[in-house]
């Protein structure tokens, strides 16, 4: 009688707090015998060379996290991942602050590396949040826009 695998495991919250990264992964890992891979990456509000006090995030409230959850699914499906955990932060964060964390379990490392990267391209793509930037100087700089770069990355996933 062999014992079958348990199922992957899908975590994505959106809040106003800061996260612990090794929390996370412990969650993700803890008597789990079947995974031989974590690969983590964390999200920081860069200072824009010393301008920015903070950097606000809004969202969309419900739809946010279904778009990410949805992400979050397929990823596990298409890296055959054993946990996926996608955090991600709104509200004013300050530079150095941490913004989103994805934390991808795998059996094998390219598994871990792919799911990770997949998630976060379409996080920073099709996640519905928008960033205002607050100024050192005083008052808020512009919205910040989406990259081309970013649709780019995102496109290395389209199956063709």
């Amino acid at each position: 009688m062999t014992a079958s695998a348990p199922e992957p495991v899908v975590n994505v919250r959106i809040q106003t707090q800061d996260f612990d990264i090794s929390s996370e992964i412990d969650a993700l890992t803890r008597d789990r015998a079947d995974i031989g891979a974590v690969v983590s990456f964390t999200g920081l509000c860069r200072d824009e060379s010393g301008r920015l006090s903070a950097l606000e995030l809004e969202h969309y409230p419900g739809m946010a996290e279904r778009a990410i959850r949805t992400i979050a699914e397929e990823a596990v499906k298409r890296f055959a991942l054993t946990g996926i955990t996608a955090i991600h932060r709104h509200g004013a964060i300050p530079p150095g602050g941490n913004i989103v964390l994805v934390v991808a379990t795998a059996p094998h490392r390219q598994a871990a590396f792919d799911g990770a990267s997949f998630l976060m391209d379409y996080l920073k793509t099709d996640a519905p949040f928008w960033k205002k930037e607050h100024l050192k100087a005083g008052g808020t700089g512009e919205w910040v826009s989406a990259k081309d770069a970013d649709d780019k990355a995102k496109a290395r996933w389209r199956r063709t």
